[in-house]
Parts: C-alpha cells; structure tokens; sequence
C-alpha cells in the first residue's frame, strides 16, 4: 500500500538524491552511473531464493534493529523489480538481491519502508551480489558459503577459478571451502554452532575416511585441540594409513614372498612415493654372501 492522502503523487516511489553506492565486480556490470534510491514498502519485498546465508544470529540482529530505530538505514537494499498480474491488474513487487539482514532487522523495528535501489539483476548476479555482499562483511558461515560456492558451480557452471576471480579470494580458497560440503553432517552442525573453526573443518575435510573424520571431531571437542594439533593429527593419520596401503597391497606382498622364498630369507619391501626399499634380513658375513651369490645368480 502507498501512503495515505497524497494522491497521485503517492503512486510514484520519492525520489531522493543519487547515492554512489559501491558494490563487487559481478559478471555483466548492471551500470556504473550514480544510482537514484527509493523507498519501498517493506511488505513488498520479496526474499532472494539465491540468498545464501539461512542463519542469523537473533541478538545481532536485534543488534541491528535497534542501530536503525536509532540511526535509520545507512545503506540503501538492493531490489529487483517484478510486475505481477493478479484479478484486479498488474501488482509492482520487488525481491531482494542484497541486504538481507537490513531487512529483516527492519521489520523487527517496525520500519513500514526502506531505502533500496532498484536494479535489474539475472539470476546469477542475484546470487553474485548476495554472495560477495555476505562475503565481505564476513556474515556466511563456511557451510552456508560453501553451498553458495556450489551454486555457481552446478546452476551457472562457473569453474573454482572464475568464482576466485569475483569474489577476490584464491583458487584453493574456494576448492578447500567446497571440500566442507562432504563432511558429515554431525561436523558440519559443529562448524555452524561454532563448536570448531573452519581452520578445524578444513583439516578434517583432509582425512577420506568418515569415520576417521568424526573420530577426529570428537577428539577436538573432548581435548580442546587447536588447529596446529589436528592439522599434526591429520599427518599421522595420513602415514597410518599409506603403510596400511603398502602393508596390504597384494602385488608387493606377492613379490616379497617370492624373493623370501627364493632367498631363504624375510624379505621386507617398503614404498616410499613411487619407489622404496627392498630389506633383507642375514645372520652374519657368511650369510650375506650367499645371499649375495643367490641375486648375482
């Protein structure tokens, strides 16, 4: 609904004056004029299904609503616009493309409108804008950014590299992000509840095993482990399990049994990358030389 008791005049948004209004390299810039702000009516904005944060913390946000009974708005929303046909005609709403947290703190004020500029967006520069919004004010969890991440990947087949490049960060920095989606999901809660850091996560994200990976989450919460100590965790587990592989590789073990058969002494072969050692066990120098005389043929 517009204002009561302007007329005409209350159909059409006040215009204020242009607010330059930085915002993140996206894929198709939308403009780069100064930008005219509106305000528009809270019940007329529409959640963003491209928003990638889905926590809020309910004291900041209060936090938040009470800045703005205060102080207002300082930073005007980011809105698309849609017409909507419905019995009586066309209906103007708006859905959101960056502010999130702006707005929901809003309604918690009681703000009946908010200042947003109006643009048109694509799908992926909702999301973009969303994502590197969250991304710069630090407010995404590391799973909820992950996920936003996935999004680019598999809805705009954009590779770890081009998703590098637009929100600033490197590529191993959005591989190793991608990589938290795949812990199970006890680990995951735990990074959302803040019960372990990313630093945390990422680590464990380096173990293959689930199991090893949730017997490594319990570890953190019952001994209080820093970072430093399960990233050295993780190495030993690594080791463990490569001589597992080794120990366990049918090809090795059957030509060490046939050289332990042929020498009459235990043959050891250890791999080390794409090589190793070959051990051979002997009594003494006489021992040795027969041996010798065995290999030499």
């Amino acid at each position: 609904m517009t204002k009561p008791g302007k007329g005409l005049q209350s159909l059409i948004p006040p215009k204020q004056k242009p607010t330059e209004v930085e915002y993140p390299k996206i894929s198709q810039p939308l403009r780069d004029r100064k930008e005219s702000v509106f305000d528009i009516e809270v019940g007329r904005i529409r959640s963003n299904p491209y928003q990638p944060r889905h926590e809020m913390e309910e004291e900041a946000l209060k936090n938040l609503a009470d800045s703005i009974k205060q102080h207002g708005i300082l930073q005007p929303l980011i809105v698309t616009k849609a017409v909507k046909e419905t019995g009586r005609g066309q209906e103007v709403e708006y859905q959101m493309v960056a502010g999130h947290r702006r707005l929901e703190a809003a309604k918690i004020a009681g703000l009946p409108f908010v200042p947003a500029i109006v643009r048109d967006s694509t799908e992926q520069q909702k999301l973009e804008l969303a994502l590197v919004e969250n991304l710069q004010r630090t407010d995404l969890n590391a799973i909820e950014r992950a996920w936003a991440f996935k999004k680019l990947l598999d809805e705009f087949d954009l590779t770890h590299e081009e998703i590098a490049k637009k929100i600033g960060k490197s590529r191993e920095f959005v591989s190793n992000t991608l990589r938290l989606i795949n812990l199970p999901e006890a680990i995951q809660q735990g990074l959302r509840q803040a019960k372990i850091s990313e630093g945390h996560a990422r680590s464990i994200a380096g173990v293959k095993n689930p199991a090893a990976q949730l017997a490594l989450f319990e570890e953190i919460l019952a001994n209080n482990l820093s970072v430093r100590q399960i990233e050295q965790r993780t190495r030993e587990i690594y080791v463990q399990a490569h001589k597992r592989r080794v120990a366990f590789d049918p090809e090795i073990k059957k030509i060490a049994q046939s050289l332990t058969a042929h020498l009459g002494k235990r043959v050891q072969i250890k791999k080390s990358g794409v090589g190793g050692k070959l051990l051979v066990d002997f009594e003494d120098k006489n021992d040795l030389q027969e041996i010798t005389k065995k290999i030499l043929g």
